[in-house]
């Protein structure tokens, strides 16, 4: 967010988070990046000693009781690290989101409380082999038997499905019904019948053990289904919220770490005896970063605000998309310009901007591809538009020869 519009709480959080973000070890950063670690179960830990996980959710179970505008600030600092850090910050968010608006008060001192301090780990196991996309058309299935659930399928992609406590799994519990009215979403804790099949080699974000899971009749208390029955839509279409506000919040933190890196570079290199940041070709760049970056940073508050104020669902869903795509696709601009400046000594391992290239290759794909962002972008908005038609001034008719309705052939 920027810095005159910060109230002094928010600037309190926001240091304690930079000061977080200083106290990480640079070793691990590199030891994930080479998969000597498989997940940074010491940084969560940490987070959560500090009372910086999941910010939005009650003192009581361990957050601050603080509102989006606010925890967006503490992602863009952690986002600086990189994707695999940021998404083992941000998972007691996204999982716990669940918890803290369907679960129940037994569910969230079990499982909530725990994610927030770090103790536990938790995932989210959504996408599937068949498609990541297409969530209704999930086939992992789970069938009641007495007092629990077997739980039988596959979920693929899944950050933390290497260490992960506990997963938040969505299945279909009703295969006769409409897809959107048969699946349920449980926690799963590790255990028999929960196997971790694969764990992927990924080009970036590595160190976070991702992998696929395999679910062979898997025993789920029926104590552990979060919300009501075959209503797990409701929980999916909240959980993008979160899923969607971290990695634009994220994102910005990783396009400004490019964008330090280029600029302090830009100051020292010289070049046919001045610094390169003296030549438009690399002080426009760094002009056109910044003022992106601003830009997508502008958005995600708006977006924020937008959800913490209750605002029409529909405006929300699309804010909310539109500020994924946008600081999604800012980072990724701003990390090649940031290569691009750097030149040749960029492309090595000698800076982390080839680190912060892979890593933000993903961010356009995961939590829903920016591609489907346009498809809910345009969707809500002609919606909104063609709902607003009455209220709104005619536009059209500001021509001259607006009445001549024999030129106006749509058909």
């Amino acid at each position: 967010m920027f810095e005159a519009m910060l109230t002094e709480e928010q600037r309190a959080l926001r240091d304690g988070a930079r000061d977080f973000v200083r106290w990480v070890p640079r070793e691990l950063i590199l030891d994930m990046d080479a998969e000597r670690v498989t997940y940074p179960r010491g940084f969560v830990r940490e987070a959560g000693r500090r009372n910086l996980l999941g910010l939005r959710f009650p003192s009581s179970y361990g957050g601050r009781g603080v509102d989006w505008v606010d925890e967006i600030l503490a992602i863009e600092e952690v986002g600086v690290l990189g994707t695999a850090l940021a998404c083992a910050y941000v998972m007691p968010s996204i999982v716990g989101e669940a918890l803290n608006v369907f679960g129940t008060g037994e569910q969230k001192e079990r499982w909530l409380a725990p994610l927030l301090t770090g103790e536990r780990i938790g995932a989210e196991a959504l996408t599937e082999p068949r498609g990541g996309s297409d969530f209704f058309g999930t086939t992992t299935e789970a069938r009641r038997e007495g007092d629990h659930y077997l739980l039988r399928g596959q979920k693929r992609f899944i950050v933390g499905a290497v260490e992960a406590d506990m997963f938040l799994v969505y299945a279909r519990t009703d295969p006769e019904a409409e897809p959107r009215h048969g699946i349920s979403a449980f926690i799963v804790e590790r255990g028999e019948g929960v196997e971790v099949a694969y764990q992927y080699g990924l080009l970036g974000t590595r160190g976070g053990g991702t992998g696929r899971l395999v679910f062979r009749d898997a025993r789920v208390p029926a104590e552990n289904l979060i919300g009501r029955e075959h209503g797990a839509a409701a929980i999916f279409y909240q959980m993008m919220i979160p899923e969607r506000m971290t990695s634009a919040a994220g994102a910005i933190g990783m396009g400004r770490a490019a964008l330090e890196v280029a600029a302090r570079y830009s100051d020292k290199r010289h070049a046919f005896g001045r610094k390169i940041r003296r030549f438009e070709g690399v002080s426009f760049k760094v002009a056109d970063a910044i003022t992106k970056l601003d830009a997508a940073r502008g958005l995600v508050y708006g977006a924020a605000r937008s959800v913490d104020g209750g605002d029409d669902p529909g405006r929300s869903r699309r804010l909310v998309s539109e500020a994924k795509k946008f600081a999604t696709d800012t980072a990724w601009e701003v990390v090649n310009h940031a290569m691009q400046i750097l030149g040749g000594i960029g492309y090595t391992d000698v800076y982390p901007i080839e680190r912060l290239l892979r890593d933000t290759r993903l961010i356009m794909i995961w939590t829903g591809t920016n591609e489907v962002m346009d498809l809910i972008i345009q969707h809500e908005y002609y919606k909104q538009l063609l709902a607003d038609e009455a209220r709104n001034r005619d536009l059209e008719g500001d021509a001259p020869e607006a009445g001549q309705v024999d030129e106006k052939v749509y058909v």
